[in-house]
């Protein structure tokens, strides 16, 4: 049997289907309280219990075959009003993983009865004396619906009833749809059982993560002043002329972000083309190249307001500088960033864009020529200095701006990580998979010697991570709320106790001036 989870089923023909070291407890309060009062003191402190097997449809939106895992677990019987037993935190993480491997999956609360139900038989109120009375939801299976419960089974809540509240515990059921008085069809036997033969996995993968863990939270993370403004800038354009505000491209990379702006009235577009004249159009934080500011300039009654963060507007005006001086200007950067394809637009005659210190080697570019560099905001410090130092070997006259131009918070940043990635098992960062800034704290950890992983929000954090990850690192791009780190934390607290500490090694005050227009 595994060390890391016992797997609880009602009958052997289910036990047959979830494969060998799976325990068979019987249906009812009785079978099944005498079966796992026997197995709890053999079991090892921190051992998980997971009930599995099938249960009958309450919710007429699930589909037979379909998998429940339970968030709550209720005792229920003809003449009693269903009670809690026991509320089960991890079940979104549970779910997700099953979702990963193919299932259909619905969550949500599970009942257990002893007996079956009559279908005419009318269900002492749960809802209080001004409810509507039971009998005009179809009896007590209305009662249970009413109730959020999503499918009816014989065992999982006597279970856990029993076992420790420290104890990890998990249910999964199939749905099976009644094809008469206690049977089912047999193509719907066949979709449950299918169901079920591909559980054991996920249900393992979440019992090796369950456990009591550290967590290290980098600080600073999370919005950056630019980012703050950008956001600022919609909002107040949203306030001031209405919806719809038109945004250029992403306004901060972050799909949360642009969910809740275009919840709020923001419309966001690829192309300037796309807008409408007389509208109201906002240039997202990445900033853009002189083109796109000469189209919106010369649209008909457009109001456009600049979102560009003000470190990247100093590498524009650093650009036209070094241009207007006679320099060849190489651009340090990833070619397909919108920053850098901004960046690359205020001179594209002189502009060379290099991602690596071979790319310096391959340049056109004669020895003495006179030679200006810039740098992407978002990017990686140590590997920038690298490339530059490549530069300088090149061209010993290489001149470039006069401060980093790396910005402070990606520098923060990625700092922070550097500070608390040696004693992490595990490194999370929070953020969108085409953020720049987040994609180089990511790659931080990792050269640090860090397992490191990036996730959207709590629903991608994937349970294998967490096997063995006794203290894991958590910190969020500068395009990220800081939300979805608290979402984070919940999630992992749902698999056992937590203890928090955050490490913080800088300290930001930077505010940046809004724009006239929306001040």
């Amino acid at each position: 049997m595994s060390d890391e989870v016992v797997v609880l089923t009602p009958t052997q023909v289910e036990a047959h289907v979830m494969g060998a070291r799976t325990i068979v407890t019987g249906t009812g309060a009785a079978s099944v309280a005498d079966t796992v009062a026997r197995l709890l003191p053999a079991l090892a402190p921190g051992t998980a219990v997971a009930v599995t097997g099938t249960a009958e449809r309450l919710s007429a939106g699930l589909l037979p075959g379909q998998l429940v895992v339970a968030t709550e677990l209720w005792a229920a019987g003809p003449r009693t009003a269903p009670r809690l037993v026991r509320r089960l935190p991890s079940a979104s993480l549970l779910a997700d993983e099953l979702r990963r491997d193919g299932h259909m999956v619905a969550v949500g609360p599970v009942v257990s009865t002893s007996e079956a139900y009559d279908e005419s038989a009318e269900a002492p109120s749960v809802l209080g004396p001004t409810a509507e009375p039971a009998s005009h939801r179809q009896g007590i299976r209305g009662e249970l619906v009413h109730l959020g419960a999503l499918v009816l089974d014989h065992d999982s809540a006597w279970a856990a009833a029993l076992a420790d509240r420290d104890r990890p515990f998990a249910v999964v059921r199939a749905v099976e749809d009644l094809a008469g008085p206690g049977a089912m069809s047999a193509i719907d036997a066949r979709r449950a059982a299918a169901s079920l033969s591909g559980v054991r996995g996920p249900i393992e993968r979440w019992a090796r993560a369950c456990r009591s863990r550290r967590v290290v939270l980098a600080s600073p993370r999370s919005f950056c002043a630019g980012v703050e403004r950008a956001i600022e800038i919609v909002e107040r354009a949203l306030e001031r002329h209405g919806a719809p505000v038109y945004v250029r491209r992403q306004i901060v990379h972050n799909i949360h972000v642009v969910g809740r702006l275009a919840a709020k009235g923001a419309v966001f577009v690829e192309e300037l083309d796309e807008v409408p004249d007389g509208a109201t159009v906002v240039l997202a934080a990445h900033g853009v190249s002189p083109d796109v500011r000469s189209e919106a300039a010369a649209r008909h009654g457009f109001t456009v307001i600049d979102a560009t963060c003000p470190l990247v507007a100093k590498v524009h005006h650093e650009a036209r500088r070094y241009a207007a001086r006679g320099y060849d200007i190489v651009l340090v950067g990833h070619d397909d960033h919108e920053e850098v394809i901004g960046t690359y637009g205020e001179a594209p005659d002189r502009m060379h864009v290099v991602a690596t210190p071979d790319d310096v080697a391959e340049l056109d570019l004669g020895k003495d020529a006179p030679v200006a560099y810039l740098t992407q905001t978002t990017l990686a410090t140590d590997e920038t200095a690298e490339i530059v130092d490549a530069l300088r070997t090149r061209f010993p006259e290489l001149v470039g701006p006069s401060a980093d131009d790396i910005c402070y918070a990606t520098q923060n940043r990625q700092d922070a990580v550097r500070a608390i990635a040696g004693e992490c098992d595990l490194l999370l960062v929070v953020g969108s998979a085409n953020s720049s800034n987040t994609a180089r704290l990511v790659e931080v950890a990792r050269r640090e010697g860090c397992r490191a992983e990036l996730v959207e929000d709590a629903g991608q954090l994937r349970l294998s991570w967490l096997d063995g990850a006794a203290t894991v690192g958590l910190t969020a791009g500068a395009s990220a709320p800081e939300s979805l780190v608290a979402d984070v934390v919940r999630a992992l607290s749902a698999l056992g106790p937590i203890d928090v500490d955050e490490r913080r090694t800088a300290s930001e005050s930077v505010r940046f001036a809004l724009p006239p227009q929306v001040r």
